[in-house]
């Protein structure tokens, strides 16, 4: 009769487990991966796929009970790096998100809103265009697969273990916070420049003629302006996104030690 010790079952339970905690956080973070228009049935069969194919390249996970005070730990900093690794994406369209959001608020859109499918979010109809432009380009670049080899190349990097992310990564988490807001300035910036001559330009004229009713004439020119230059600058999106990604995974090179 075949017997198992207790270390050999903690083993067995751990190589999967862990990994597939880290793989599992990740996938629930990350861009197009986390979005509604993926249930949580095709989501959950993907990290089990993943953690299927991963779980015999990757270093061995160390024996330990999962349910002690050490498994647990383990536990955390695999939810912590899988957190990690999505958010610093995730972050990419988020900049995308409120580049569109600033340039329907100074085209008069801002009070259109609709649900966003990847966020489940209200967020402007012109922010929405942006973002499905935003998956579309992820997908050209074949960001999607760039980020599961980056998740896979960090079990060497990391592997599962007590020892995680440092305070240091943890502060360049927060400092790529900035990226958001930097890349969405980037973005959007040409066209909200031009939306404020539009306004000055109304506003000169309202001075200058102040019978002319502003209102009825400055909203659609406005919009109209907004679109056009939307149709302008959009050519210019696909490069400006391809820069933000690729700090995003020279960022995730920094933390796990991997090539993006």
């Amino acid at each position: 009769m075949l017997t198992f010790t207790t270390g050999q079952i903690d083993g067995w339970v751990g190589s999967g487990l862990w990994p597939l905690m880290r793989i599992g956080a990740m996938l629930a973070v990350a861009p197009i991966f986390a979005g509604r228009m993926i249930s949580v049935r095709i989501r959950t069969i993907l990290a089990l796929a993943i953690t299927w194919v991963l779980v015999p390249i990757i270093p061995p996970a160390p024996a330990i009970d999962p349910l002690s005070a050490q498994g647990l730990l383990i536990s955390v900093q695999q939810l912590a790096i899988g957190v990690a690794m999505g958010f610093v994406v995730q972050l990419v369209f988020g900049a995308v998100v409120v580049a569109g959001q600033s340039i329907a608020v100074g085209m008069g859109l801002g009070f259109s809103e609709v649900v966003d499918p990847l966020n489940g979010v209200q967020v402007p109809v012109l922010s929405q265009f942006y973002s499905i432009t935003a998956t579309l380009l992820f997908l050209a670049l074949n960001g999607h697969l760039l980020l599961i080899q980056v998740l896979a190349a960090s079990f060497h990097a990391l592997p599962v273990g007590p020892v995680g992310l440092s305070r240091a990564d943890l502060w360049r988490l927060a400092g790529w916070g900035s990226q958001m807001f930097a890349g969405a300035i980037a973005i959007a910036l040409p066209a909200l420049l031009s939306l404020i001559l539009v306004n000055l330009a109304f506003g000169m004229v309202t001075k200058a003629a102040p019978q002319m009713n502003i209102f009825a004439v400055g909203f659609p020119v406005t919009i109209l302006v907004g679109f056009v230059l939307i149709l302008v600058t959009l050519p210019a999106l696909g490069d400006q996104f391809q820069s933000i990604s690729s700090s995003a995974f020279v960022l995730l090179s920094r933390l796990f030690g991997v090539g993006g």
